[in-house]
């Protein structure tokens, strides 16, 4: 199996790795083997995959659609060229330095045309670092918050744009520099069941369920009240039907502005969505790999007759996706205009439904039959499969990195900054073939110094910061690269412990990342403190095994003990029933840090105690159904919370 082994390293393929506890593993050759398949290599037999690693290393000595370089930098070629001319996005034309068989990148950042003897290739060039977070006031803090959860004035079954834009009006004066949301990508329209926002079905566009007519300057939907818990299969559906009535609505001026696009992949989304309520509502079809094979295709016959055919409902798709950009940009000014140096703060999902419009648009550029989730390790016997995909290392490199290049982009355009969900996706990813266990996966490599490289790039043209999510076990050079480049790492409450398992100090918190409270998949401060938390465990039965709920509270009451030596060396240790003044601490805990953003969630800063996503459930827990009590300004009335503000903004100066 030697020449097996050999295409699956020239594939980037990795046959050996280390879990947390930093043991080796070894992958089988028939999960290389099938792995391999998908990727699209004949593994059949020997001349087959001889031929395949043949395939692989000429591949290697083509000149690729894109170079990308740091300024300044060395730029191997496969060839040794005579003359180099690169042409800038200012139009200007410029001979490059050229030694040997590498080349000198220019020192302006920016994307080129670059000729090397008559050779066209794309050239990305990079700076040194990303911008930080603008310290206007002093060091930024902000606040997490669950767009849905939301509630603003007028009553709706779930919070919006418009929530979204009231919250930054009154986090804002408070002198929140920032909000960060969660992932607003595009999921299946009207679709009441697929609701997760880190199963989208674009990254490329946006979420228009939580489009607001007013923020348009259009008339409001209907008042609906909702239930406690968002109910999403009966909401979504309702929205859905409410925007088609806008858009009924609409004089012929407004719906030409509103419809009117040159560009190619928003028009292809929009058909997608078309096609998806089509054949959703006339069959159940979830996606199109449920619909008639002729509409695989999206530049196939049967996709432009249907376009032809159902022109209106191809501009309603539009339309709802030119309401949600004047929304979200609505949002992102309302934070900037009540004071916020740093708006809204974006959030990346590490990948999307395989059903969906960007695998359907797509399809040379992602994965094919994979999907992308975390091997088995001591603390999760059985691994993880997050039934998404995403690109492929190929797909991308043979699209000249265009697709990755507009997703960062979509997702930098909300705001001043943007957090990339599982950033080691960068360097690798869990892959297992569909149909597959987990454990019959194998990590493999991505591009990753392009890849950083190019979000850089992109940071800084749209002046913003980047958050690189780097929770577990980092691939080796991870954090040295992405630290070089001033990506802030996160540094949760609940994960910086010392050797000894106590929680470390405010000050030892590194300077390039951001201290949390808390994230959407953890518990909440106060929750913790009350063994909330504990009791999910115990009623869904995910106590670890062999331990019983009274040693499970045991544990907890020495580790509130070490927590609260850490957050308070004065005070007595508060009640397990009072978690109120260890919010308080935790909060001050955070801002005491010298990170360069302190980020609290709208559950801590509220002291609420349930979180809006308990990881490995499904329906076991009402993940992101949960919404707020009230609007925003009632519930930063409270003197509580107030103080919490002040704290945090203390904490800047």
């Amino acid at each position: 199996m030697e020449q097996l082994h050999a295409l699956a390293q020239a594939c980037g393929l990795a046959r050996e790795w280390r879990n947390v506890e930093g043991r080796q593993q070894v992958v089988s050759d028939a999960a290389l083997a099938a792995v391999l398949a998908a990727l699209g290599h004949d593994v059949a037999g020997e001349r087959q995959i001889a031929r395949a690693l043949a395939d692989v290393d000429a591949e290697r000595t083509r000149l690729p659609a894109m170079l990308v370089a740091d300024a300044g930098g060395l730029i191997d070629l496969p060839f040794t060229p005579i003359r180099a001319e690169a042409t800038g996005e200012d139009a200007v034309t410029r001979p490059l330095v050229l030694d040997g068989h590498r080349l000198i990148a220019p020192q302006a950042p920016g994307y080129y045309d670059l000729a090397l003897d008559g050779r066209a290739v794309r050239l990305a060039v990079a700076p040194a670092k990303c911008p930080l977070p603008a310290r206007n006031k002093g060091r930024p803090w902000a606040v997490a918050v669950q767009i849905p959860a939301l509630r603003g004035a007028q009553a709706a079954p779930f919070g919006g744009f418009g929530e979204l834009a009231d919250a930054a009006r009154v986090l804002g004066a408070a002198g929140a520099d920032a909000l960060a949301i969660n992932p607003v990508h595009a999921l299946f329209p009207g679709h009441g069941v697929g609701y997760s926002p880190y199963s989208p079905s674009s990254r490329l566009f946006l979420n228009g369920a939580l489009a607001d007519p007013v923020l348009a300057g259009l008339p409001p939907l209907p008042e609906a009240n909702g239930p406690a818990l968002i109910d999403w299969a009966a909401a979504l559906p309702a929205r859905l039907a409410q925007l088609r009535a806008v858009f009924a609505g609409l004089s012929p001026e407004m719906r030409a502005k509103a419809t009117a696009t040159d560009d190619a992949m928003l028009r292809r989304h929009a058909l997608f969505d078309a096609l998806d309520c089509h054949f959703r509502a006339a069959s159940g079809a979830h996606g199109w790999r449920d619909w008639p094979a002729a509409f695989h295709d999206p530049a196939g016959e049967a996709a432009r007759r249907f376009a032809a055919e159902h022109p209106d409902e191809v501009a309603f798709h539009l339309f709802v996706q030119w309401l949600a950009r004047q929304g979200l940009a609505t949002a992102q000014a309302a934070a900037r205009q009540a004071g916020m140096g740093i708006g809204l703060i974006g959030d990346l999902a590490v990948g999307v439904d395989p059903s969906g419009s960007d695998v359907w648009s797509l399809r040379h550029a992602m994965l094919d039959g994979l999907t992308i989730g975390a091997p088995p390790d001591p603390l999760g016997p059985l691994g993880q499969n997050w039934s998404i995909t995403g690109f492929s290392p190929h797909g991308l490199r043979a699209s000249g990195y265009e697709p990755w290049i507009a997703m960062i982009r979509a997702g930098l355009a909300s705001g001043g900054g943007l957090r990339i969900d599982h950033a080691f996706g960068l360097a690798r990813l869990w892959v297992i073939p569909e149909g597959g266990a987990t454990g019959d996966g194998a990590y493999l490599s991505y591009p990753f110094e392009d890849l950083i490289r190019l979000a850089t790039l992109e940071a800084h043209r749209a002046g913003a910061f980047i958050i690189a999510e780097d929770l577990g076990t980092a691939p080796h050079g991870f954090t040295h690269a992405v630290t070089d480049r001033q990506m802030l790492g996160m540094r949760v409450l609940w994960f910086e412990r010392a050797a000894d398992h106590g929680f470390i100090g405010a000050q030892d918190y590194e300077a390039l990342s951001v201290a949390m409270s808390g994230t959407h998949d953890t518990v909440t401060v106060a929750g913790w403190w009350k063994g909330r938390d504990l009791d999910w465990a115990e009623e869904l039965g995910r106590l670890p095994e062999g331990m019983t709920r009274a040693e499970a509270e045991a544990i907890r009451d020495w580790d509130r003990g070490l927590l609260w030596s850490t957050l308070d060396h004065t005070a007595p240790r508060p009640a397990p029933d009072d978690p109120a003044p260890v919010v308080d601490a935790a909060i001050g805990h955070i801002a005491a840090t010298p990170s360069a953003l302190a980020l609290v969630s709208l559950e801590d800063l509220l002291g609420l105690e349930e979180q809006p996503n308990l990881p490995g459930t499904i329906t076991e827990h009402p993940n992101w159904r949960r919404r707020l009590a009230a609007p925003t300004d009632a519930l930063l009335g409270d003197a509580r919370v107030q103080h919490r503000c002040v704290m945090l903004g203390r904490s800047a100066l």
